[in-house]
């Protein structure tokens, strides 16, 4: 089979590879119908990630069609069109009982990590995926919902509701910061209306991004660059801060900004990843009784995401805004690494 292969930083190559193959009685393996891009991925591109070694198969979000299930899967036969969850879960361990799957214990995820597909193992940028914890980790993809849709609930859209939404405890007539409109921080604010917020601000230097965001649901639009971002964002609640501040770069002036903009008693939900030290001005801080949440995707909310994606109830077609042939995978990343050129949101391959 053919799969995108990483090489080392900044070196990744279209390349004939083992066919993907059951390993575990509750494997599954999965022919790519669609897979996409992530963040993440240009992370580990450029060398971010180490755990990421020469031969690693990238990708973590994926829809395809199952070829093969090992004896121990139950709930998923082949011939059926699925979604691979980006984290691979075994449903038993203490993490997986306690709606933590992404801290998995299982043995492919002995560091307590259950993101594995191109990371640990190799991942969805490929032919043919071979996908551990079927049971757990894939989701039927109900009629009706086409590939654009389905392949943002692998991840983005979990990851923005999750870690930022609901990490931020955003409640009814909140006033919501989303720092970062990329593809994470526009699945934030798509997603806080679900809570009930009643103003979102969406803060970002692209005007692209911006305009979208307000398709989305933003309410407000702010350019950090301009010397008066922070008093735009603090007119919005007369001054007294936001009830949310959801970071969505991973840049520590981005995490400053999200510390500055939110009341006393208020809510950080930090989303973004971040390579580098952050400062946290605790002398500051102590006393706003602010609450400051990290967290990695557990997808635990993917079926109901996928229910109100079937449903209409989510509008997020236009989130992809390049298509590929799954071969043309090494063009695909150019075009999303250059997404201030391209105007790259999600970055669709298909076969």
């Amino acid at each position: 089979m053919k799969a995108l292969v990483f090489h080392g930083p900044n070196t990744i190559a279209w390349e004939e590879v083992p066919d993907a193959r059951l390993l575990e009685p509750t494997d599954a393996v999965v022919r790519i119908d669609t897979t996409t891009i992530c963040g993440t991925d240009l992370h580990i591109l450029h060398g971010d990630v180490p755990a990421v070694t020469d031969g690693r198969v990238l990708g973590h979000e994926g829809v395809g069609t199952i070829v093969a299930v090992g004896d121990g899967v139950t709930s998923h036969a082949v011939g059926e069109r699925v979604i691979i969850s980006c984290i691979s879960g075994c449903g038993v361990c203490t993490y997986c009982r306690s709606q933590n799957p992404s801290h998995c214990l299982a043995p492919e995820g002995m560091s307590g990590i259950g993101w594995v597909l191109g990371h640990l193992i190799d991942g969805t940028q490929a032919e043919l995926v071979r996908v551990p914890f079927a049971d757990s980790s894939l989701h039927r993809l109900p009629p009706g919902v086409p590939d654009d849709l389905a392949v943002l609930l692998s991840d983005i859209l979990p990851t923005g509701f999750e870690i930022g939404v609901r990490y931020g405890h955003v409640q009814p007539g909140d006033t919501v910061a989303v720092v970062g409109a990329g593809p994470v921080g526009l699945a934030a604010v798509a997603t806080a209306g679900l809570y009930g917020a009643a103003q979102i601000i969406a803060i970002d230097t692209d005007g692209h991004r911006l305009e979208f965001a307000k398709q989305l649901g933003a309410t407000v639009t702010v350019d950090p660059s301009a010397p008066d971002w922070k008093a735009q964002v603090l007119a919005v609640t007369e001054g007294a801060g936001v009830d949310v501040a959801i970071e969505c770069v991973g840049t520590p002036r981005t995490f400053t900004m999200c510390t500055e903009l939110v009341r006393p008693g208020g809510h950080v939900a930090n989303v973004g990843v971040h390579g580098t030290p952050a400062e946290l001005a605790l002398q500051d801080l102590w006393i706003q009784n602010i609450t400051i949440t990290t967290g990695l995707v557990n997808t635990t909310t993917l079926p109901m995401l996928l229910r109100l994606v079937a449903a209409g109830k989510l509008p997020v077609e236009a989130f992809v805004t390049h298509r590929f042939a799954l071969a043309d995978i090494v063009s695909a990343y150019d075009t999303f690494g250059r997404a201030a050129q391209t105007q790259a949101l999600k970055v669709l391959l298909s076969r």
